[in-house]
C-alpha cells in the first residue's frame, strides 16, 4: 500500500497512461479525451432546442463513466492515498517562483495563488476564473483537450492532433516565460 502513496516516476506513469490508447481502441474503437464529456453532460441534462446538443449522447455514455472514474480515482487518491508529499521542483524553479512572490510549496499547487481565500483577489480571479474560461474556450476551439490530442490523437497519427499539441506547447512556453511573471505580480 505504501507504493501507492509515493509519487510514481515517469517511466512507470507514462507507459500506464500510454496504454490507455490501445485499451480503448481494442475495447470498441473509443477515443480518449475528457473535454467531450461536458458536451455529453449538457446534451443529457439540458433539454434545450440547441442544435449543438442534438445528437445521440447515449452512444457516448461510456465517456461519462470514464470521467466519473477519473473523479472517483482523484477523490480516493487525495483522501486515502495521499502521502503528504510536496511537489518536487528544481532549485532553479523554486528560486524563480520565490523571486516572483510564491512562497508556499507545500501542496500540489501554490496556495499563494490557488486557494479559496485567493479567489477573492484579482490575481486569484485571473488565474482561476479567467484562466479556466480560456482553457475551456481553447479546448472547444481546438476540438479537444491535451489528453485527447496529445495522447490519443498523436498515437493514432492524426495530423490535426500534432498541430494542436505543438500549439499547446508553444502556448505553454509563451505563457510561462512572458505572461506568468506579470500575472503573479497582480
Amino acid at each position: 500500500m505504501e507504493f501507492l502513496k509515493q509519487p510514481w516516476p515517469w517511466y512507470i506513469a507514462g507507459p500506464l497512461i500510454g496504454l490507455i490508447v490501445p485499451i480503448l481502441l481494442l475495447a470498441g474503437n473509443k477515443p480518449f479525451g475528457i473535454s467531450s464529456s461536458l458536451k455529453h453532460i449538457c446534451a443529457a441534462c439540458i433539454p434545450a432546442n440547441i442544435s449543438f446538443f442534438k445528437y445521440d449522447w447515449k452512444r457516448e455514455a461510456w465517456n461519462l463513466f470514464f470521467v466519473a472514474g477519473v473523479v472517483a480515482g482523484g477523490f480516493i487518491a487525495a483522501h486515502f492515498l495521499n502521502g503528504q508529499h510536496a511537489v518536487k521542483l528544481s532549485a532553479d524553479t523554486t528560486a524563480v517562483l520565490k523571486h516572483q512572490g510564491i512562497k508556499d510549496f507545500s501542496g500540489l499547487l501554490p496556495n499563494d495563488i490557488f486557494s479559496f481565500r485567493q479567489l477573492l483577489t484579482l490575481r486569484g480571479f485571473v488565474f482561476m476564473v479567467v484562466g479556466g474560461f480560456l482553457v475551456g474556450f481553447g479546448t472547444r476551439w481546438a476540438n479537444g483537450c491535451t489528453s485527447g490530442h496529445s495522447i490519443m490523437g498523436i498515437a493514432t497519427l492524426q495530423w490535426p492532433s500534432l498541430v494542436a499539441t505543438c500549439c499547446f506547447m508553444i502556448g505553454g512556453l509563451v505563457s510561462t516565460w512572458f505572461i506568468l511573471p506579470y500575472l503573479i505580480k497582480l
